[in-house]
Protein backbone atom coordinates (compact mmCIF):
# COMPACT_ATOMS: atom_id res chain seq x y z
CA UNK A 1 0.00 0.00 0.00
CA UNK A 2 3.00 2.26 0.40
CA UNK A 3 3.18 3.04 -3.30
CA UNK A 4 -0.47 2.71 -4.30
CA UNK A 5 -1.95 5.49 -6.40
CA UNK A 6 -3.78 3.70 -9.17
CA UNK A 7 -5.18 6.86 -10.74
CA UNK A 8 -1.73 8.35 -11.34
CA UNK A 9 -1.32 7.52 -14.99
CA UNK A 10 0.75 9.08 -17.70
CA UNK A 11 -1.79 10.78 -19.93
CA UNK A 12 -1.77 11.89 -23.52
CA UNK A 13 -4.34 13.53 -25.73
CA UNK A 14 -6.27 16.76 -26.00
CA UNK A 15 -6.70 19.19 -23.15
CA UNK A 16 -9.73 21.00 -24.55
CA UNK A 17 -12.83 18.97 -23.80
CA UNK A 18 -16.07 20.54 -24.99
CA UNK A 19 -18.85 18.18 -23.97
CA UNK A 20 -22.24 18.39 -22.38
CA UNK A 21 -23.89 20.07 -25.32
CA UNK A 22 -27.55 20.75 -24.75
CA UNK A 23 -29.79 19.38 -27.48
CA UNK A 24 -33.25 20.23 -26.29
CA UNK A 25 -34.96 21.83 -23.35
CA UNK A 26 -38.00 23.65 -22.10
CA UNK A 27 -38.57 27.28 -23.15
CA UNK A 28 -36.57 30.04 -21.52
CA UNK A 29 -37.18 31.83 -18.25
CA UNK A 30 -36.79 35.33 -16.98
CA UNK A 31 -33.32 35.45 -15.42
CA UNK A 32 -34.24 38.26 -13.00
CA UNK A 33 -33.74 36.92 -9.47
CA UNK A 34 -35.22 33.49 -10.25
CA UNK A 35 -36.55 31.29 -7.49
CA UNK A 36 -36.18 27.74 -8.81
CA UNK A 37 -39.10 25.35 -8.87
CA UNK A 38 -39.18 21.73 -9.91
CA UNK A 39 -39.75 20.81 -13.52
CA UNK A 40 -38.06 20.89 -16.88
CA UNK A 41 -36.07 18.40 -18.93
CA UNK A 42 -32.35 18.60 -19.60
CA UNK A 43 -30.72 16.79 -22.51
CA UNK A 44 -26.99 16.30 -22.89
CA UNK A 45 -24.81 14.83 -25.59
CA UNK A 46 -22.27 12.24 -24.50
CA UNK A 47 -19.27 11.40 -26.63
CA UNK A 48 -18.99 7.62 -26.76
CA UNK A 49 -21.41 4.76 -26.21
CA UNK A 50 -22.96 2.59 -23.54
CA UNK A 51 -21.12 -0.38 -22.09
CA UNK A 52 -22.76 -0.97 -18.72
CA UNK A 53 -24.22 1.21 -15.96
CA UNK A 54 -22.29 -0.04 -12.96
CA UNK A 55 -19.94 2.14 -10.86
CA UNK A 56 -17.63 -0.77 -10.05
CA UNK A 57 -17.09 -1.44 -13.77
CA UNK A 58 -17.05 2.04 -15.32
CA UNK A 59 -13.39 3.07 -14.88
CA UNK A 60 -12.60 2.55 -18.58
CA UNK A 61 -15.65 4.30 -20.07
CA UNK A 62 -16.19 8.00 -19.37
CA UNK A 63 -19.69 7.99 -20.89
CA UNK A 64 -20.76 5.34 -18.37
CA UNK A 65 -19.17 7.28 -15.50
CA UNK A 66 -21.11 10.41 -16.46
CA UNK A 67 -24.44 8.62 -16.17
CA UNK A 68 -23.41 6.65 -13.10
CA UNK A 69 -22.62 9.93 -11.35
CA UNK A 70 -26.36 10.72 -11.40
CA UNK A 71 -27.54 7.18 -10.60
CA UNK A 72 -25.21 6.23 -7.76
CA UNK A 73 -23.51 7.73 -4.71
CA UNK A 74 -20.61 6.72 -2.50
CA UNK A 75 -19.79 6.87 1.18
CA UNK A 76 -18.07 10.25 0.85
CA UNK A 77 -17.83 13.08 -1.66
CA UNK A 78 -15.33 15.93 -1.94
CA UNK A 79 -15.98 19.65 -1.83
CA UNK A 80 -14.53 22.44 -3.98
CA UNK A 81 -11.27 22.35 -2.00
CA UNK A 82 -10.83 18.59 -2.16
CA UNK A 83 -11.95 18.04 1.43
CA UNK A 84 -14.08 14.96 2.22
CA UNK A 85 -17.71 15.58 3.13
CA UNK A 86 -20.55 13.19 4.03
CA UNK A 87 -22.54 11.44 1.35
CA UNK A 88 -24.15 8.10 2.21
CA UNK A 89 -21.92 8.07 5.29
CA UNK A 90 -23.14 10.79 7.65
CA UNK A 91 -19.96 10.64 9.75
CA UNK A 92 -16.73 8.73 10.25
CA UNK A 93 -13.78 8.40 12.57
CA UNK A 94 -10.14 7.62 11.84
CA UNK A 95 -7.68 6.04 14.25
CA UNK A 96 -4.61 7.99 15.34
CA UNK A 97 -2.38 5.93 13.06
CA UNK A 98 -4.73 6.27 10.03
CA UNK A 99 -5.17 2.51 9.69
CA UNK A 100 -8.73 2.11 10.99
CA UNK A 101 -11.69 3.91 9.37
CA UNK A 102 -15.19 3.59 10.87
CA UNK A 103 -18.29 4.90 9.04
CA UNK A 104 -21.85 5.54 10.20
CA UNK A 105 -24.43 5.44 7.39
CA UNK A 106 -27.39 7.74 6.97
CA UNK A 107 -30.58 6.01 8.04
CA UNK A 108 -32.74 7.98 5.60
CA UNK A 109 -30.84 6.85 2.48
CA UNK A 110 -32.86 4.64 0.13
CA UNK A 111 -32.26 2.66 -3.02
CA UNK A 112 -34.39 3.67 -5.99
CA UNK A 113 -36.66 0.68 -5.27
CA UNK A 114 -37.34 2.00 -1.76
CA UNK A 115 -35.12 -0.44 0.16
CA UNK A 116 -32.95 1.20 2.88
CA UNK A 117 -29.18 1.30 2.39
CA UNK A 118 -27.26 -0.81 4.93
CA UNK A 119 -23.74 -1.92 5.77
CA UNK A 120 -24.34 -5.02 3.66
CA UNK A 121 -24.38 -2.84 0.54
CA UNK A 122 -21.03 -1.32 1.50
CA UNK A 123 -19.46 -4.71 2.13
CA UNK A 124 -20.83 -6.18 -1.09
CA UNK A 125 -19.60 -3.26 -3.21
CA UNK A 126 -16.03 -3.18 -1.97
CA UNK A 127 -15.74 -6.96 -1.83
CA UNK A 128 -16.14 -6.90 -5.63
CA UNK A 129 -12.88 -4.93 -5.84
CA UNK A 130 -11.28 -7.71 -3.80
CA UNK A 131 -12.59 -10.53 -6.02
CA UNK A 132 -10.10 -12.34 -8.21
CA UNK A 133 -10.96 -11.49 -11.78
CA UNK A 134 -11.82 -7.87 -11.03
CA UNK A 135 -11.54 -6.25 -14.49
CA UNK A 136 -10.62 -2.75 -13.29
CA UNK A 137 -7.19 -1.28 -12.47
CA UNK A 138 -4.90 -3.95 -11.03
CA UNK A 139 -3.44 -1.50 -8.50
CA UNK A 140 -6.93 -0.86 -7.11
CA UNK A 141 -7.52 -4.59 -6.70
CA UNK A 142 -4.14 -4.97 -4.98
CA UNK A 143 -5.05 -2.24 -2.48
CA UNK A 144 -8.49 -3.59 -1.64
CA UNK A 145 -7.53 -7.22 -1.23
CA UNK A 146 -5.37 -6.21 1.75
CA UNK A 147 -8.25 -4.44 3.52
CA UNK A 148 -10.52 -6.12 6.04
CA UNK A 149 -14.14 -4.90 5.88
CA UNK A 150 -16.17 -5.42 9.07
CA UNK A 151 -19.90 -5.05 9.63
CA UNK A 152 -20.37 -3.57 13.12
CA UNK A 153 -24.13 -3.19 12.79
CA UNK A 154 -26.77 -2.40 10.18
CA UNK A 155 -25.53 1.16 9.72
CA UNK A 156 -21.89 0.99 10.83
CA UNK A 157 -19.00 -0.46 8.85
CA UNK A 158 -15.26 -0.48 9.48
CA UNK A 159 -12.23 -0.76 7.22
CA UNK A 160 -9.03 -2.19 8.70
CA UNK A 161 -5.95 -1.29 6.64
CA UNK A 162 -2.67 -3.24 6.89
CA UNK A 163 -0.76 0.02 7.52
CA UNK A 164 -1.27 3.77 7.85
CA UNK A 165 -2.78 5.42 4.78
CA UNK A 166 -4.42 8.81 5.35
CA UNK A 167 -5.52 9.25 1.67
CA UNK A 168 -7.80 6.20 1.99
CA UNK A 169 -10.97 8.32 1.81
CA UNK A 170 -10.24 8.86 -1.89
CA UNK A 171 -11.19 5.25 -2.51
CA UNK A 172 -14.64 5.52 -0.93
CA UNK A 173 -16.33 7.72 -3.53
CA UNK A 174 -17.19 4.68 -5.68
CA UNK A 175 -20.96 4.33 -6.06
CA UNK A 176 -22.49 1.59 -3.95
CA UNK A 177 -24.21 -1.48 -5.37
CA UNK A 178 -27.38 -3.09 -3.88
CA UNK A 179 -26.62 -6.25 -1.91
CA UNK A 180 -30.31 -7.17 -1.86
CA UNK A 181 -30.33 -7.41 -5.67
CA UNK A 182 -26.84 -8.76 -6.37
CA UNK A 183 -25.92 -10.93 -3.38
CA UNK A 184 -23.97 -13.95 -4.56
CA UNK A 185 -23.06 -12.41 -7.93
CA UNK A 186 -19.29 -12.47 -8.45
CA UNK A 187 -17.50 -9.62 -10.15
CA UNK A 188 -16.84 -11.90 -13.14
CA UNK A 189 -20.54 -12.74 -13.49
CA UNK A 190 -21.42 -9.09 -12.92
CA UNK A 191 -19.77 -8.01 -16.18
CA UNK A 192 -22.67 -9.35 -18.26
CA UNK A 193 -25.38 -9.23 -15.57
CA UNK A 194 -28.82 -7.84 -16.53
CA UNK A 195 -28.49 -5.36 -13.64
CA UNK A 196 -26.12 -3.26 -15.74
CA UNK A 197 -29.01 -2.49 -18.11
CA UNK A 198 -31.65 -2.01 -15.40
CA UNK A 199 -29.62 -0.32 -12.64
CA UNK A 200 -31.05 0.50 -9.22
CA UNK A 201 -28.97 3.18 -7.54
CA UNK A 202 -29.01 5.74 -4.73
CA UNK A 203 -28.34 9.01 -6.60
CA UNK A 204 -30.52 12.05 -7.35
CA UNK A 205 -31.82 10.49 -10.58
CA UNK A 206 -33.14 7.02 -11.30
CA UNK A 207 -32.96 4.96 -14.47
CA UNK A 208 -36.18 5.02 -16.50
CA UNK A 209 -35.48 3.55 -19.93
CA UNK A 210 -33.11 3.44 -22.87
CA UNK A 211 -33.80 5.47 -25.99
CA UNK A 212 -33.70 3.06 -28.93
CA UNK A 213 -33.64 3.89 -32.61
CA UNK A 214 -33.27 1.27 -35.37
CA UNK A 215 -32.68 -1.41 -32.70
CA UNK A 216 -29.73 0.52 -31.31
CA UNK A 217 -29.37 2.25 -27.93
CA UNK A 218 -28.85 5.92 -28.71
CA UNK A 219 -29.60 7.41 -25.32
CA UNK A 220 -30.59 7.00 -21.68
CA UNK A 221 -33.63 8.55 -19.96
CA UNK A 222 -33.45 9.35 -16.23
CA UNK A 223 -36.09 10.79 -13.91
CA UNK A 224 -35.71 12.66 -10.62
CA UNK A 225 -35.68 10.48 -7.49
CA UNK A 226 -38.21 12.11 -5.17
CA UNK A 227 -36.85 10.34 -2.07
CA UNK A 228 -33.21 11.25 -2.62
CA UNK A 229 -31.71 11.73 0.84
CA UNK A 230 -30.04 15.03 -0.05
CA UNK A 231 -33.23 16.55 -1.46
CA UNK A 232 -34.98 15.91 -4.77
CA UNK A 233 -33.43 17.74 -7.75
CA UNK A 234 -35.23 20.61 -9.47
CA UNK A 235 -34.95 19.03 -12.91
CA UNK A 236 -37.73 16.55 -13.60
CA UNK A 237 -35.73 14.42 -16.00
CA UNK A 238 -32.32 14.14 -17.66
CA UNK A 239 -31.78 12.63 -21.07
CA UNK A 240 -28.40 11.56 -22.44
CA UNK A 241 -27.78 11.04 -26.15
CA UNK A 242 -24.72 9.26 -27.54
CA UNK A 243 -22.60 10.76 -30.32
CA UNK A 244 -19.33 9.59 -31.90
CA UNK A 245 -17.59 12.97 -31.57
CA UNK A 246 -18.14 16.54 -30.35
CA UNK A 247 -18.69 17.99 -33.83
CA UNK A 248 -21.66 15.72 -34.48
CA UNK A 249 -23.08 16.53 -31.04
CA UNK A 250 -22.96 20.31 -31.39
CA UNK A 251 -26.38 21.48 -32.49
CA UNK A 252 -27.19 24.60 -30.50
CA UNK A 253 -25.04 27.74 -30.59
CA UNK A 254 -26.82 29.28 -27.59
CA UNK A 255 -24.34 27.90 -25.10
CA UNK A 256 -22.68 29.12 -21.94
CA UNK A 257 -19.11 27.92 -21.45
CA UNK A 258 -17.96 26.86 -18.00
CA UNK A 259 -14.24 26.33 -17.52
CA UNK A 260 -12.22 24.83 -14.70
CA UNK A 261 -8.82 23.30 -14.18
CA UNK A 262 -8.41 19.61 -14.94
CA UNK A 263 -6.67 17.37 -12.37
CA UNK A 264 -3.61 17.00 -14.62
CA UNK A 265 -0.29 18.71 -15.10
CA UNK A 266 2.09 18.97 -18.02
CA UNK A 267 5.59 18.16 -16.87
CA UNK A 268 9.12 17.49 -18.08
CA UNK A 269 10.87 14.77 -16.10
CA UNK A 270 14.67 15.06 -15.96
CA UNK A 271 16.67 11.91 -15.34
CA UNK A 272 18.77 13.16 -12.44
CA UNK A 273 20.68 9.87 -12.26
CA UNK A 274 21.47 9.52 -15.95
CA UNK A 275 25.06 8.19 -16.23
CA UNK A 276 25.96 10.40 -19.22
CA UNK A 277 23.99 13.54 -18.41
CA UNK A 278 25.35 14.26 -14.96
CA UNK A 279 24.46 17.93 -15.35
CA UNK A 280 20.81 17.12 -14.54
CA UNK A 281 22.00 16.51 -10.97
CA UNK A 282 23.00 20.19 -10.74
CA UNK A 283 20.09 22.19 -9.34
CA UNK A 284 21.29 25.32 -11.16
CA UNK A 285 20.94 23.60 -14.53
CA UNK A 286 17.42 22.40 -13.73
CA UNK A 287 16.46 25.86 -12.52
CA UNK A 288 17.88 27.48 -15.66
CA UNK A 289 15.93 25.12 -17.92
CA UNK A 290 12.70 26.13 -16.18
CA UNK A 291 13.44 29.87 -16.20
CA UNK A 292 14.13 29.71 -19.95
CA UNK A 293 10.55 28.63 -20.74
CA UNK A 294 7.86 31.23 -21.37
CA UNK A 295 5.16 28.92 -20.11
CA UNK A 296 2.26 31.29 -20.73
CA UNK A 297 3.34 31.69 -24.34
CA UNK A 298 3.69 27.91 -24.59
CA UNK A 299 0.13 27.51 -23.34
CA UNK A 300 -1.19 30.11 -25.76
CA UNK A 301 0.61 28.68 -28.77
CA UNK A 302 0.58 24.92 -28.22
CA UNK A 303 -2.71 24.28 -26.41
CA UNK A 304 -4.79 27.22 -27.62
CA UNK A 305 -4.64 29.00 -24.30
CA UNK A 306 -6.46 26.15 -22.55
CA UNK A 307 -4.17 25.93 -19.57
CA UNK A 308 -2.82 27.62 -16.45
CA UNK A 309 0.86 28.02 -15.66
CA UNK A 310 1.84 25.39 -13.08
CA UNK A 311 3.77 26.65 -10.08
CA UNK A 312 3.65 23.65 -7.77
CA UNK A 313 3.38 19.84 -7.68
CA UNK A 314 0.05 20.03 -5.81
CA UNK A 315 -2.99 21.35 -7.62
CA UNK A 316 -4.05 24.91 -6.70
CA UNK A 317 -7.33 25.75 -4.96
CA UNK A 318 -7.16 22.57 -2.91
CA UNK A 319 -6.67 22.23 0.84
CA UNK A 320 -3.10 20.98 0.38
CA UNK A 321 -1.85 23.73 -1.94
CA UNK A 322 0.70 26.15 -0.43
CA UNK A 323 -0.83 29.60 -0.88
CA UNK A 324 2.49 31.30 -0.11
CA UNK A 325 4.38 29.48 -2.86
CA UNK A 326 6.44 31.99 -4.91
CA UNK A 327 5.81 32.27 -8.65
CA UNK A 328 8.68 31.16 -10.87
CA UNK A 329 8.94 33.75 -13.68
CA UNK A 330 10.10 33.57 -17.28
CA UNK A 331 13.64 34.93 -16.99
CA UNK A 332 16.05 33.82 -19.73
CA UNK A 333 18.69 36.29 -18.54
CA UNK A 334 18.77 34.72 -15.09
CA UNK A 335 18.77 31.29 -16.73
CA UNK A 336 21.90 32.24 -18.68
CA UNK A 337 23.55 33.58 -15.53
CA UNK A 338 22.86 30.36 -13.66
CA UNK A 339 24.35 28.23 -16.44
CA UNK A 340 27.42 30.41 -16.54
CA UNK A 341 27.81 30.21 -12.74
CA UNK A 342 27.61 26.41 -13.06
CA UNK A 343 30.57 26.50 -15.46
CA UNK A 344 28.69 26.16 -18.74
CA UNK A 345 30.26 28.63 -21.17
CA UNK A 346 29.28 29.61 -24.69
CA UNK A 347 31.95 29.32 -27.41
CA UNK A 348 33.66 32.62 -28.15
CA UNK A 349 31.90 34.42 -30.97
CA UNK A 350 28.87 32.08 -31.03
CA UNK A 351 25.67 33.84 -32.05
CA UNK A 352 22.14 32.93 -30.91
CA UNK A 353 20.51 30.62 -33.41
CA UNK A 354 23.80 29.41 -34.84
CA UNK A 355 24.64 25.68 -34.75
CA UNK A 356 27.59 26.32 -32.42
CA UNK A 357 25.54 28.28 -29.89
CA UNK A 358 25.82 25.44 -27.37
CA UNK A 359 27.33 25.72 -23.92
CA UNK A 360 30.23 23.51 -22.91
CA UNK A 361 31.84 22.34 -19.69
CA UNK A 362 35.01 20.24 -19.73
CA UNK A 363 34.49 19.54 -23.45
CA UNK A 364 30.97 18.24 -22.83
CA UNK A 365 28.10 19.92 -24.66
CA UNK A 366 24.97 20.98 -22.81
CA UNK A 367 22.82 18.73 -24.97
CA UNK A 368 20.21 16.06 -24.36
CA UNK A 369 17.26 14.20 -25.88
CA UNK A 370 13.64 15.04 -25.10
CA UNK A 371 11.21 12.15 -25.49
CA UNK A 372 7.53 13.04 -25.88
CA UNK A 373 4.20 11.43 -26.89
CA UNK A 374 3.92 11.24 -30.66
CA UNK A 375 0.88 13.44 -31.25
CA UNK A 376 0.47 16.95 -32.70
CA UNK A 377 -0.10 18.73 -29.41
CA UNK A 378 2.91 17.32 -27.60
CA UNK A 379 5.00 17.83 -30.72
CA UNK A 380 4.12 21.53 -30.65
CA UNK A 381 5.05 21.75 -26.97
CA UNK A 382 8.32 19.90 -27.56
CA UNK A 383 9.31 22.25 -30.38
CA UNK A 384 8.70 25.28 -28.16
CA UNK A 385 10.81 23.74 -25.41
CA UNK A 386 13.57 23.00 -27.90
CA UNK A 387 13.63 26.62 -29.07
CA UNK A 388 13.43 27.97 -25.51
CA UNK A 389 16.44 25.99 -24.37
CA UNK A 390 18.40 26.73 -27.55
CA UNK A 391 18.06 30.44 -26.71
CA UNK A 392 20.15 29.95 -23.56
CA UNK A 393 22.67 27.59 -25.14
CA UNK A 394 21.20 24.12 -24.55
CA UNK A 395 20.90 21.81 -27.57
CA UNK A 396 17.94 19.43 -27.57
CA UNK A 397 17.15 16.55 -29.92
CA UNK A 398 13.47 15.64 -30.11
CA UNK A 399 12.42 12.00 -29.80
CA UNK A 400 8.72 11.30 -30.55
CA UNK A 401 7.62 7.94 -29.14
CA UNK A 402 4.44 5.91 -28.72
CA UNK A 403 2.36 6.93 -25.70
CA UNK A 404 2.58 3.53 -24.01
CA UNK A 405 6.25 3.11 -24.85
CA UNK A 406 7.07 6.44 -23.19
CA UNK A 407 5.88 4.99 -19.89
CA UNK A 408 7.06 1.40 -20.12
CA UNK A 409 10.29 1.72 -22.13
CA UNK A 410 11.49 5.13 -20.95
CA UNK A 411 10.13 6.38 -17.63
CA UNK A 412 9.57 3.18 -15.67
CA UNK A 413 13.03 1.83 -16.49
CA UNK A 414 14.75 5.24 -16.30
CA UNK A 415 16.01 4.83 -19.87
CA UNK A 416 15.61 8.45 -20.90
CA UNK A 417 17.30 11.82 -20.55
CA UNK A 418 14.32 14.19 -20.47
CA UNK A 419 10.66 13.33 -21.04
CA UNK A 420 7.62 15.50 -21.71
CA UNK A 421 4.31 14.05 -20.55
CA UNK A 422 1.25 14.70 -18.39
CA UNK A 423 0.53 13.44 -14.91
CA UNK A 424 -3.12 12.49 -14.58
CA UNK A 425 -4.51 12.98 -11.06
CA UNK A 426 -8.09 12.15 -12.03
CA UNK A 427 -10.27 10.90 -9.16
CA UNK A 428 -7.63 11.70 -6.52
CA UNK A 429 -8.83 14.49 -4.21
CA UNK A 430 -5.94 13.80 -1.86
CA UNK A 431 -2.69 14.91 -3.56
CA UNK A 432 -0.50 12.14 -2.07
CA UNK A 433 2.70 12.98 -4.05
CA UNK A 434 4.50 10.11 -2.30
CA UNK A 435 4.77 7.78 -5.35
CA UNK A 436 6.44 10.45 -7.50
CA UNK A 437 8.89 12.08 -5.10
CA UNK A 438 9.66 9.76 -2.15
CA UNK A 439 13.16 8.30 -2.31
CA UNK A 440 11.91 4.71 -1.90
CA UNK A 441 9.94 5.02 -5.13
CA UNK A 442 12.91 5.49 -7.45
CA UNK A 443 13.25 1.82 -8.36
CA UNK A 444 9.77 0.44 -7.68
CA UNK A 445 7.43 3.44 -7.90
CA UNK A 446 6.83 6.48 -10.06
CA UNK A 447 9.80 8.58 -8.98
CA UNK A 448 10.93 8.74 -12.59
CA UNK A 449 13.35 11.61 -12.01
CA UNK A 450 15.35 9.62 -9.47
CA UNK A 451 14.95 12.51 -7.03
CA UNK A 452 16.23 11.78 -3.52
CA UNK A 453 15.76 14.30 -0.73
CA UNK A 454 15.44 13.06 2.86
CA UNK A 455 13.46 16.10 4.02
CA UNK A 456 10.95 15.68 1.21
CA UNK A 457 10.59 11.97 1.97
CA UNK A 458 9.97 12.65 5.67
CA UNK A 459 7.26 15.22 4.92
CA UNK A 460 5.54 12.89 2.46
CA UNK A 461 5.66 10.04 4.99
CA UNK A 462 4.07 12.23 7.65
CA UNK A 463 1.33 13.37 5.30
CA UNK A 464 0.47 9.72 4.60
CA UNK A 465 0.40 8.49 8.16
CA UNK A 466 -1.37 11.18 10.21
CA UNK A 467 -5.13 11.83 9.87
CA UNK A 468 -5.13 15.46 11.05
CA UNK A 469 -5.75 17.59 7.96
CA UNK A 470 -4.01 20.68 9.36
CA UNK A 471 -0.80 18.81 10.13
CA UNK A 472 -0.93 17.09 6.76
CA UNK A 473 -1.36 20.43 4.98
CA UNK A 474 1.68 21.76 6.86
CA UNK A 475 3.79 18.81 5.69
CA UNK A 476 2.65 19.37 2.11
CA UNK A 477 3.47 23.07 2.37
CA UNK A 478 7.05 22.26 3.38
CA UNK A 479 7.24 19.75 0.52
CA UNK A 480 6.08 22.26 -2.07
CA UNK A 481 8.57 24.90 -1.01
CA UNK A 482 11.39 22.36 -1.07
CA UNK A 483 10.24 21.12 -4.48
CA UNK A 484 10.39 24.63 -5.89
CA UNK A 485 13.84 25.12 -4.40
CA UNK A 486 15.22 21.86 -5.80
CA UNK A 487 13.20 21.64 -9.05
CA UNK A 488 13.39 17.85 -9.55
CA UNK A 489 11.16 18.23 -12.64
CA UNK A 490 9.88 21.10 -14.77
CA UNK A 491 6.20 21.89 -14.20
CA UNK A 492 4.58 23.46 -17.27
CA UNK A 493 0.78 23.81 -17.06
CA UNK A 494 -2.50 22.60 -15.65
CA UNK A 495 -4.91 21.99 -18.58
CA UNK A 496 -8.39 23.53 -18.61
CA UNK A 497 -11.68 21.72 -19.14
CA UNK A 498 -14.45 23.63 -20.93
CA UNK A 499 -18.04 22.49 -20.52
CA UNK A 500 -20.75 23.89 -22.81
CA UNK A 501 -24.33 24.03 -21.61
CA UNK A 502 -27.41 25.83 -22.90
CA UNK A 503 -27.84 29.30 -21.46
CA UNK A 504 -31.38 28.47 -20.31
CA UNK A 505 -30.13 26.05 -17.66
CA UNK A 506 -29.49 27.99 -14.44
CA UNK A 507 -27.85 27.18 -11.14
CA UNK A 508 -24.87 25.61 -12.90
CA UNK A 509 -21.48 25.93 -11.25
CA UNK A 510 -18.35 23.88 -11.74
CA UNK A 511 -15.98 23.73 -8.82
CA UNK A 512 -13.06 21.42 -8.26
CA UNK A 513 -12.96 18.86 -11.07
CA UNK A 514 -11.51 15.50 -10.05
CA UNK A 515 -13.18 13.69 -12.93
CA UNK A 516 -15.13 15.02 -15.91
CA UNK A 517 -18.28 13.60 -14.30
CA UNK A 518 -17.79 16.07 -11.42
CA UNK A 519 -19.51 18.66 -13.60
CA UNK A 520 -22.68 17.07 -12.22
CA UNK A 521 -21.65 17.55 -8.59
CA UNK A 522 -24.38 20.13 -7.99
CA UNK A 523 -26.91 18.97 -10.57
CA UNK A 524 -29.60 18.86 -7.89
CA UNK A 525 -29.37 22.67 -7.89
CA UNK A 526 -29.74 23.07 -11.66
CA UNK A 527 -33.09 24.41 -12.76
CA UNK A 528 -34.97 25.50 -15.85
CA UNK A 529 -38.21 26.74 -14.34
CA UNK A 530 -38.46 29.57 -11.83
CA UNK A 531 -40.80 31.95 -10.11
CA UNK A 532 -40.03 35.66 -10.47
CA UNK A 533 -38.95 36.90 -7.07
CA UNK A 534 -39.83 40.48 -8.06
CA UNK A 535 -43.50 39.63 -8.51
CA UNK A 536 -45.05 38.10 -5.41
CA UNK A 537 -47.86 35.85 -6.32
CA UNK A 538 -49.21 32.33 -6.70
CA UNK A 539 -47.91 29.44 -8.78
CA UNK A 540 -49.06 31.19 -11.95
CA UNK A 541 -45.95 33.35 -11.72
CA UNK A 542 -43.81 30.39 -12.74
CA UNK A 543 -42.21 31.05 -16.10
CA UNK A 544 -43.51 28.67 -18.76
Amino acid sequence: MRNIRWQLLIAAGGVVLVVGLLLGQSPGIDPTSPQPVRGGAYTEALIGNLLRLNPVLDSANRADRDIDRLLFSGLVRFDDHGLPTPDIAESWSISADASLFTFSLREDALWHDGVPITSDDVIYTFSKLQDEGYPGPEELHELWKEINIIRLDEHTVQFQLPESFAPFLDYLTIGLLPDHLLRGVSVVDMVDHPYNLQPIGTGPFRFDHFIIEDDEIVGVYLTAFADYYDGAPYLERVEFRYFPDSSSALQDPNLNLHSTRLPKMGIVFLNIRHPEKEFFADRRVRQALLLAINRQWLIDQAINGQGIVAHGPILPNTWAFAQDLPIVPFDPELAAELLTSAGWELPVGAAPGAPDYVRQLDEQNLSFELAYPDDPQHAAIAEILQASWASVGASVELDPVDHTSLLTDYLQVHEYQAALTEINLTRTPDPDPYPFWHDTQIDTGQNYSGFSDRNVSIWLERARTIPDITRRADSYRHFQHRFQDQIPALLLYYPIYTYAIDAQVQGVSIGLLLDESDRFANISSWFMLARRSTTPGPESDINP
